[in-house]
């Protein structure tokens, strides 16, 4: 399946959702949406988080399915948070 592009191929400027449509009903939905934040992470940061949640958040076990040092992985979980909290909206 493919991935959900998240920037757009001409400019680089961030793609928004304009229509949701039910698979059952066909009900349309139309607006200005931002992507789901884990969605505005790159493929690779994406695969990462994904790879977490199934290894249960356990980085020891991400450390032996990437094959790399504990600390690596700790250095790239912590880099994939601050890139959401920097995407948090401001109250």
């Amino acid at each position: 399946m493919k991935r959900t592009p998240t920037q757009c191929p001409s400019c680089d400027g961030e793609l928004a959702v304009t229509e949701l449509t039910c698979t059952a009903c066909q009900t349309r939905v139309t607006g200005q949406y931002r992507s789901p934040l884990l969605l505005r992470l790159s493929p690779e940061d994406q695969a990462f988080v994904e790879a977490f949640m199934i290894d249960s958040g356990s980085l020891k076990a991400m450390a032996t399915r990437l094959g790399v040092s504990y600390p690596t992985v700790r250095n790239r979980l912590d880099h994939i948070i601050d890139q959401l909290h920097q995407e948090e909206p401001s109250p």
